[in-house]
Order: C-alpha cells, then structure tokens, then sequence
C-alpha cells in the first residue's frame, strides 16, 4: 500500500476538506469529530468538484445538484445521486495525514 501526504493534523479545521491528486485521482480529505476520512472529490451523478460544497454533521451536499454523501462511507444520501463515491483508508503518520489509494 502506498501513502501519500495530504497535510499536517494540526492544519485541519473540522468539516474543511484538504484536496489532493494523486494520478488522475482528486481525494478530499476531511476531519470530522471522530476521525480523518477521505473520499472522491468528483460527485458521482455530474462531474462536480464536492470539496467546494458544504459540509456538515459528515454530509457534504454536491454544489451543483445538492445531492449529499457521508463523508464516512461514500454513501449516496439524496437524489440525483444514485452511486457511491470511492473512499480510501487515512492514517496518522509524524503528525501528517496521509491517504492510500490501495
């Protein structure tokens, strides 16, 4: 599994997402009360970038059509999204969060 750094622990405000690209990937990486979680950037029913969305209570709402996702599980919470996003597994590493693409 490889890691790539996204950031500082420290430099995370809750519910900001920080963004990275890793290949042609776009990872939005967001610290909720509970955790680090990091999933697609890119919203699943129409090409959207979700970080600029808003985020709240581990929801973030696609700026273009409003459909929402938990940021915990990619889950599609509201229509017009049908379909998951991708998540990917963040740890901890020297104070640096970092995210595997698998």
């Amino acid at each position: 599994m490889v890691w790539h750094d996204v950031a500082p622990a420290e430099d995370f405000e809750p519910d900001v997402p920080k963004v990275i690209e890793v290949g042609e990937e776009r990872i939005a990486v967001y610290h909720l009360d509970d955790g680090f979680y990091a999933i697609s950037d890119i919203c699943t029913h129409q090409y959207a970038i979700l970080s600029d969305g808003f985020c709240e209570h581990g929801k973030v709402e696609c700026p273009l059509h409003q459909a929402c996702f938990d940021i915990r599980t990619g889950r599609a919470l509201d229509e017009p999204a049908e379909i998951a996003l991708a998540t990917y597994p963040t740890r901890i590493e020297g104070g640096v969060v970092q995210v595997s693409l698998g």
